[in-house]
């Protein structure tokens, strides 16, 4: 199989004998809401995920060890009756900026429909073609869009081979009588978020995803003036979209994930700058708007 190079900050190809899988995801299981119960299952259930999540080979690239994606997935079970466990779930996944000890939030989500069967021991297994167990083809999903935000941030569109394959998943549970993949269901499940990066209205979003990273966060270290006028530029592209989609969620999940680091970036800014910013990330952020006005102070 001939390995994909994967483009990294520093543009290096890759030594193709180095490789590892492409994520690096902590995973918590939090089961206090949950009385009186067997914790065996919820540390085997805990140690199952991360073996699936983390051995498995998502892609055809080569990564170093050091290049693996660092993530999270914290699953809060909300209720267990024998065999079958309803939860939420938060995904967040960040990357290193060039030249820097800094990491940047690359995606935040809540995901609040998450049911799925498991008996403690049980291996976990994917099929590429048909849904077979909700809780594998949730994390399968969730692995897609972290490498696909991943890739977005260091080429232009780079994402789109794994927003598809998240894509394919949610088509594949269509059939399903499974709850956060259906279009009816909610503006924030699921099937809305691939949706909308899927989506032609939101191409600009994610070039202007690219152009934060890439040629906003990744040269403050070489210019940090031009590097927020580049990313300052941008912040139009999130209103443009916001007003076409009112409350998507791939634009409220992009604010869940920046809205510190924004906050951070133009408190350094110019007059001009700050100005700007605020008026700008309130109109899409209005619940924030008290925050976004410390980049004042």
């Amino acid at each position: 199989m001939v390995n994909k190079v994967k483009i990294i900050l520093l543009g290096l190809l890759i030594v193709a004998s180095a490789s590892a899988q492409e994520l690096n995801c902590n995973i918590q299981i939090n089961f206090d809401q949950i009385s009186g119960s067997n914790k065996s299952v919820y540390n085997t259930l805990q140690k199952s995920i991360s073996e699936f999540v983390n051995n498995r080979r998502w892609t055809e690239m080569t990564y170093t060890n050091v290049e693996r994606i660092e993530c999270s997935m914290n699953i809060i079970i909300k209720k267990a009756e024998q065999d079958v466990f309803t939860a939420e779930i938060q995904v967040q996944s960040r990357r290193p900026v060039f030249n820097t000890n800094y990491n940047s939030t690359l995606f935040n989500f809540k995901d609040n429909n998450f049911t799925f069967d498991y008996k403690e021991f049980d291996q976990l297994e994917m099929n590429e073609n048909t849904i077979t167990s909700n809780l594998t083809a949730v994390l399968a999903y969730y692995a897609y869009i972290i490498i696909g935000y991943d890739m977005d941030s260091y080429t232009r569109l780079g994402g789109t081979p794994y927003f598809q394959a998240a894509e394919s998943i949610v088509n594949a549970a269509q059939g399903a009588d499974l709850v956060g993949w259906k279009a009816f269901e909610s503006s924030r499940n699921r099937y809305a978020l691939v949706n909308n990066l899927m989506d032609e209205a939101f191409k600009k979003y994610r070039n202007y995803f690219y152009e934060y990273h890439r040629l906003g966060l990744d040269e403050m270290s070489i210019n940090m003036t031009n590097a927020r006028a580049k990313i300052a530029a941008g912040l139009s592209v999130l209103r443009e979209a916001n007003r076409v989609r009112p409350s998507a969620v791939v634009i409220s999940s992009f604010m869940d994930a920046k809205s510190d680091e924004l906050i951070n970036i133009f408190s350094k800014a110019t007059d001009k700058e700050k100005k700007d910013a605020i008026e700008i990330l309130s109109d899409v952020n209005p619940t924030q708007i008290d925050r976004y006005e410390k980049i004042l102070n």
